[in-house]
C-alpha cells in the first residue's frame, strides 16, 4: 500500500473522525461448544481485527466464477471453496457483507445458512470431522458495495467504476465481493472466471489460462494464481484498458494495462516495472511469482496496492518511487505476510525502504541521506509519537509504520553492516517464502545472522514512543 499526496491529506483528514474500536481481548481461535456441538469461531484470533477471518479451518483454493454488469452495477457469482477442517465442525463461518446468498452446498449436499452482518454461517447437512477436506460451494448476487472506514482507507474493496470496478481490498474488503476466509493468516490459491460485456476487460491475479472467449455480447477471462495469496492481495478490475505484454530482461513475463486516460503511461509503466522487478531480484532473492506488471485505473482512490503480481494506482500516473514500492511488497506483505495486523511494518516499512534503496540504486539519494533527513524532524513531530511496531486497527496505516518502519531497518543495516544486512534480506524471503511472518521471528532471524542482542534498537524503533537517539 502506498499513499499519493492527496491519498495522505486525506488520510489524516479522515483519521480525525470518529472510527470503530476493536476489543482489546481476542476471540477464542479454533472453536465454540453450543449445545454439545462445536462450532467453528467467528474471528481467526486476531485481537485488533477480532471480527475478521474465521476459526475451526484453513482454506486451500478459492474458485470464484463472477459475472460483473458495469451498467447495473450487478454480480452473479459462485465460490467454490476447498478447505481442510482444523476441528470438529458442526458449522463454520464465511465473511460476506451485503449481496443475497441464494444457496450454499458442502460436498455437494444442499446445508442451511444464516446471516448476521458480514457473517455467513454454514451449518452443513453432516458434521465435518477435524482433519477432514470439504468443499463449500456459495451461489450469491447482487450489487457490491465497497468498504467505508473513516480511520483507515476510506473506501476500498469492490468499488464500481463507469466501464467496470477497481479492486482493491486491503486490509478486509474482499468480503465485499465474494465469500471467504477474510484475513492474511489464511491464505489460499486462486482461479477466477471472470464474465463481463465485451469490451470490457478483466484483470486478476496470476496468469491467464486461456484466451478471452466472447460469446453472446459477454466475453469470459480465465485467470489462475497459483502461489498462496492473502484474500486483500485478489482483484477482478474490470474496464476498459490499453495493455503492454511481454517479458522483463530476465525473463519474467510483464503486463501493464492503463485506463485510455492514461495510455502515456503505458510504457513508463511497462518499462519501470520490468527493470524494478528484475533489480530487486539481486537484493530481495528470486522473484516469488510467475508474472509481474501493474494496473492503472481512472478511479482516484489516492492509494496503490501491491495486488499479487497486478499492483494497482487508483488514479494517478505512478512514478519510480512507488513503483519500486509496490513491487518490493510482492516480496515483503505478498510471499511473506504478516500473521496478525499489528505487525504491519513488516510490509510497509519494507515497501518505505525499498523505495531509499531503489534511489540509492539509481544514484539520486543515498539512504543514509534520507535516514538523516528524517531523524533531524523535531521531537515534536507526530511520527516520534506513534510505535510502527505495534499498528492500531483505529489507524493501521500511520505513516510512522511507513516511515519508522522504514529507518528501523536502515538503523539496524547501520548497526550490524552492509553484508549481513543483505544477507539478512534474502535470507528472510527465503526462510518463509510463501508463509505468514512475525516481528518477533525477523528479530530472531536479525540476531541470529549478525551474533549481536538487538533487542535495545528494535525497542527503540519500534515499541518506544519517542525519537530514538
Amino acid at each position: 500500500m502506498r499513499f499519493t499526496r492527496s491519498g495522505v491529506a486525506l488520510l489524516a483528514a479522515l483519521s480525525t473522525l470518529t472510527a470503530c474500536t476493536a476489543s482489546d481481548e481476542p476471540p477464542p481461535i479454533g472453536n465454540s461448544v453450543v449445545g454439545g456441538e462445536r462450532a467453528g469461531a467467528a474471528g481467526i484470533g486476531d485481537p485488533d481485527f477480532p471480527k475478521d477471518g474465521n476459526g475451526g479451518y484453513d482454506v486451500a483454493h478459492y474458485d470464484l466464477d463472477v459475472t460483473y454488469t458495469p451498467k447495473g452495477k450487478r454480480l452473479d457469482g459462485v465460490a467454490t471453496i476447498r478447505a481442510a477442517a482444523t476441528q470438529d465442525l458442526s458449522s463454520f463461518n464465511l465473511d460476506l457483507t451485503g449481496l443475497h446468498v441464494r444457496g450454499v452446498t458442502v460436498d455437494d449436499a444442499a446445508a442451511t445458512f444464516t446471516r448476521q452482518g458480514s457473517e455467513l454461517t454454514v451449518r452443513p447437512a453432516k458434521a465435518i470431522g477435524a482433519s477432514s477436506s470439504f468443499t463449500v460451494k456459495v451461489t450469491y448476487s447482487g450489487r457490491p458495495r465497497p468498504a467505508n472506514d473513516s480511520a483507515n482507507l476510506g473506501t476500498y474493496g469492490f468499488i464500481p467504476t463507469p466501464d467496470g470496478a477497481f479492486v482493491a481490498s486491503e486490509p478486509n474488503g474482499s468480503k465485499t465481493w465474494f465469500p471467504s476466509n477474510d484475513h492474511p493468516a489464511d491464505k489460499a490459491t486462486f482461479d477466477f472466471t471472470i464474465t463481463v460485456p465485451a469490451g470490457v476487460t478483466a484483470l486478476a491475479n496470476g496468469e491467464m489460462t486461456a484466451k478471452p472467449a466472447t460469446r453472446g455480447g459477454l466475453t469470459t477471462y480465465k485467470w489462475s494464481e497459483r502461489h498462496p495469496m492473502a484474500t486483500y492481495l485478489a482483484t477482478a478490475t474490470l474496464g476498459k484498458f490499453d495493455l503492454r505484454e511481454g517479458k522483463t530482461a530476465a525473463g519474467i513475463p510483464n503486463l501493464a494495462a492503463t485506463d485510455p486516460r492514461f495510455k502515456r503511461s503505458l510504457d513508463h509503466l511497462y518499462t519501470a516495472s520490468g527493470e524494478i522487478t528484475d533489480y530487486w531480484t539481486t537484493v530481495f532473492g528470486p522473484y516469488p511469482f510467475a508474472s509481474t506488471g501493474g494496473v492503472v485505473d481512472d478511479y482516484s482512490a489516492g492509494y496503490a496496492l501491491e495486488n499479487q503480481t497486478k499492483p494497482l494506482y487508483g488514479g494517478f500516473e505512478p512514478d519510480e518511487a512507488i513503483i519500486a514500492h509496490e513491487l518490493a511488497h510482492q516480496w515483503f506483505g505478498n510471499s511473506l505476510t504478516v500473521k496478525r495486523w499489528k505487525d504491519l511494518w513488516l510490509n510497509e516499512g519494507f515497501a518505505t525502504y525499498a523505495e531509499w534503496l531503489w534511489s540509492e540504486h539509481k544514484g539520486t539519494k543515498t539512504a543514509d541521506a534520507t535516514f538523516n533527513e528524517l531523524h533531524a524532524r523535531p521531537a515534536s513531530d507526530p511520527m516520534w509519537s506513534y510505535p510502527p511496531g505495534r499498528a492500531k486497527p483505529d489507524d493501521l496505516f500511520n505513516q510512522s509504520v511507513y516511515t519508522r518502519g522504514g529507518m528501523t531497518l536502515h538503523a539496524l543495516r547501520k548497526a550490524i553492516g552492509d553484508p549481513t544486512f543483505f544477507t539478512l534480506l534474502k535470507t528472510w524471503t527465503a526462510e518463509h517464502r510463501y508463509g505468514n511472518v512475525t516481528t518477533e521471528e525477523f528479530i530472531d532471524l536479525a540476531e541470529r545472522l549478525s551474533g549481536k542482542d538487538l533487542g535495545p534498537l528494535f525497542d527503540a524503533w519500534l515499541f518506544q514512543p519517542s525519537r530514538p537517539a
